[in-house]
């Protein structure tokens, strides 16, 4: 039998999804795919090439497990130039993916019955990642514009809090959280006295003019207790590459390369080759994505407002809406053995799939039962005929 651990744990929703997606893709049937947080761009040439030439030049060996020294001497300039943050390499440690950065981050912080709080709507991982390092995850709420509530953040905080974990611009709501209320919680952290991960992997994904803030940036002591996570997957679609990286005390980024040690090791080797050029050379490439984001977000969000049930605010950042769509619960429709009651928002996603053929995914993965996730780096065309099809088919409910 499998351990405790194993058992108590939630399997990912978002890839269980994506399986069923591709289950139905492989019989034929033409699926519209709104759940699944992966750019359609290529990756960018310059990436490619420099991970061919890596690979001729024979870089394919072991390397230290916290990353070469380039690519972290890279991702110490590119902290540095865009969020102004200085470290030394030793304050960084590359990862197998952003994914892997959090988990580290949380198996090196984390003893059995400490607290880490975290925000809902939240990414699907951050609960069953504290629940594998046997700390307790807090879930508290956002505000109604899913924002940080400090108010609640602080009524939450006790002598076991070990940390908060933050994650902007959002996965699965798009909010970016400003720097007053990231100042608040950093002041919040000086005060208890407790750590702050933040995952910031869409921050080059921001739209109407707002700007990313990393938290660390806004004084010493945000500094000092923030854990800086981020990777390559979303701004530069490699999120088939697996890399990301961590930067934050030494101390902890110590702890981090340690635990690392004793899992994957280090990253591909010839990857982070490639993530030198994602960071050196790319920019054009990132621009050019976010702009068609902003264009795809948009066309989402009339499509979304002319339909009655759906409340759905405006996301600044990444390329989710997470509208609550506790309107359609109650509803029925005809199944194959009778009449079938929407009663929450797995049944309404069940019902996007099975009467439309249009994917999401239901807000229980986020810690937000009454909403759905709406991705959309998809085309223009795709997000049409996808919101075409959804029209129809809650048309047909009663």
């Amino acid at each position: 039998m499998v351990s405790k651990r194993i058992q108590n744990m939630k399997p990912s929703a978002t890839s269980t999804i994506n399986g069923m997606v591709s289950e139905m893709k492989a019989r034929g049937e033409n699926v519209i795919s709104f759940n699944v947080g992966e750019p359609d761009f290529d990756t960018p040439s310059p990436v490619i090439c420099a991970l061919e030439k890596a690979v001729e030049d024979g870089k394919t060996r072991y390397v230290a497990v916290g990353g070469i020294t380039p690519l972290r001497m890279a991702i110490a300039d590119k902290l540095r130039r865009d969020n102004d943050l200085v470290y030394s390499i030793d304050q960084i440690c590359v990862t197998t993916g952003g994914k892997q950065a959090v988990f580290n981050a949380v198996m090196a912080l984390c003893d059995p019955g400490d607290e880490v709080i975290v925000n809902a709507p939240c990414w699907v991982s951050y609960v069953e990642m504290i629940k594998m390092a046997e700390a307790e995850p807090v879930v508290v709420k956002t505000d109604e514009n899913y924002h940080l509530d400090l108010q609640v953040i602080r009524a939450a905080v006790t002598d076991k809090t070990k940390a908060v974990i933050i994650n902007t611009p959002n996965n699965p709501t798009g909010a970016v959280y400003t720097a007053e209320e990231l100042k608040a919680l950093a002041d919040l952290a000086e005060e208890k006295d407790f750590y702050i991960l933040s995952d910031e992997i869409y921050e080059k994904l921001t739209y109407d003019g707002k700007k990313h803030v990393s938290i660390a940036s806004l004084s010493q002591a945000a500094y000092e207790r923030t854990i800086t996570l981020n990777g390559f997957a979303k701004a530069y679609c490699m999120t088939g590459w697996r890399l990301g990286y961590a930067a934050g005390p030494a101390d902890v980024i110590k702890g981090m390369i340690a635990y690392q040690g004793h899992s994957t090791s280090n990253s591909t080797t010839f990857v982070q080759w490639a993530g030198i050029a994602a960071l050196e050379k790319c920019n054009k490439e990132v621009e050019k994505m976010r702009t068609a984001f902003e264009e795809r977000r948009d066309c989402m969000r009339g499509r979304l407002d002319r339909i009655e049930g759906f409340k759905a605010g405006m996301p600044h950042g990444a390329f989710y809406f997470m509208p609550d769509v506790s309107y359609w619960f109650d509803k029925t429709y005809e199944g194959e053995n009778g009449p079938v009651v929407i009663g929450d928002a797995q049944g309404f996603a069940k019902y996007l799939l099975k009467k439309a053929a249009v994917a999401v995914v239901p807000g229980d993965a986020f810690e937000t039962p009454n909403a759905v996730r709406f991705a959309y780096p998809v085309s223009v065309e795709t997000i049409n005929e996808g919101m075409d099809r959804i029209e129809a088919a809650l048309k047909e409910l009663k």
